[in-house]
């Protein structure tokens, strides 16, 4: 596989080469050497609400395809474990619902809520039985507020994130949003999931792209600070008006912010606004084709429609068909990479720099 680097000064760096978005080989790469080192949002609370509630679910169905099972149990402890039987493999839950004990249906090997090997019949002349890994595979899981994060194998500490985050929209009453259904929807994107993101993570295209955002948005401001595995990009307005009442002692205080827009290595954003929260995953499906769920949790109803946050699917039109351009585009014989805006597009350099590093380990 071809040895990718990107400068680490963005006024001396080249983008990635457009053969990284079309090579198959590199696609399957990310998944082992990115998504599976890395964390992903697996939804909320209200999942596995009471105790002895599970929820199975495959993480990234299609790319990943990782059979996983969240569990609630009596003492509240909400546990993230593999579904997967250690005796002979099958899937141990099929349903969400209520169960005191996780019971394999296959040859009865049963666990306690928190994967703990209980029981297994026929297995009395079993030598070294049982051991630890006759207990299902406990995944590490982490909260922000009532929404819950996973990660398979991460290679980083998903504690600075979340303290990044709490640092700009602490004060939102976070354990207040509610899902709303009818506002989460999921988009298929004819491109690579990571030229999804490249487009994200710069406001540069706004005024060409967006001319409802931009009439909402004070382009002259928009700001882009970077975490080691996170960045966040900050809307401001021109007025006071639809922005966040932030509490004095705010590091923004004083300050018209519209949007929050948080990405999180590799394929999460979360745009918070005065009415509440817009996530996106982005999921991939094949190296030219993405799907992309965005789901909503609304705190306050009569902020909804006006703001940054308003019209988020003509927004997200818009952005499909400069993404899907540029899938066209990397085809091309005569097109081999680009370069950064120094000012504008240190959000998709630190991206880049991110999928190299990894790639390397």
């Amino acid at each position: 596989m071809p040895n990718y680097s990107i400068h680490p000064e963005i006024e001396k760096a080249h983008t990635l080469p457009s053969s990284f978005y079309r090579d198959i080989q590199v696609f399957e790469e990310l998944k082992e050497k990115v998504f599976l080192k890395s964390w992903q949002w697996i939804g909320d609370e209200s999942l596995v609400k009471l105790p002895q509630q599970v929820y199975p679910f495959t993480l990234l169905e299609g790319y990943l395809t990782e059979p996983v099972l969240l569990a609630r149990t009596e003492d509240e402890e909400i546990h993230c474990l593999t579904n997967v039987c250690t005796h002979r493999g099958n899937i141990v839950c099929h349903h969400p619902g209520s169960e005191r004990k996780l019971v394999c249906k296959y040859h009865g090997r049963r666990f306690g809520l928190d994967g703990a090997f209980e029981h297994m019949p026929e297995f009395k002349e079993a030598e070294n039985f049982p051991c630890a890994s006759d207990s299902l595979h406990q995944f590490p899981l982490k909260q922000l507020g009532p929404l819950l994060f996973m990660g398979l194998a991460p290679n980083f500490d998903f504690e600075p994130v979340l303290e990044g985050m709490l640092e700009r929209i602490g004060f939102m009453p976070l354990r207040e949003f509610r899902h709303d259904a009818q506002r989460s929807q999921d988009y298929l994107v004819n491109a690579h999931w990571s030229l999804y993101c490249d487009n994200y993570l710069e406001g540069f295209h706004i005024p060409f792209v967006h001319s409802d955002l931009n009439a909402v948005l004070d382009y002259g401001s928009y700001e882009t600070v970077l975490y080691e595995h996170m960045n966040l990009q900050i809307g401001y307005a021109d007025s006071a008006e639809d922005t966040f009442d932030l509490p004095k002692g705010h590091m923004d205080y004083g300050k018209n912010v519209a949007a929050y827009y948080f990405w999180v290595f590799p394929n999460m954003m979360f745009n918070f606004y005065p009415w509440g929260l817009s996530i996106n995953v982005v999921k991939p499906i094949s190296v030219n084709r993405t799907r992309v769920s965005f789901i909503t949790y609304v705190y306050d109803e009569s902020k909804i429609d006006s703001g940054a946050g308003a019209l988020l699917d003509k927004v997200e039109r818009e952005d499909e068909f400069v993404v899907e351009g540029v899938q066209k585009g990397i085809n091309s014989r005569f097109y081999k990479s680009g370069r950064y805006s120094p000012k504008m597009e240190k959000g998709v350099h630190h991206f880049h720099s991110l999928l190299c590093k990894f790639l390397e380990d």
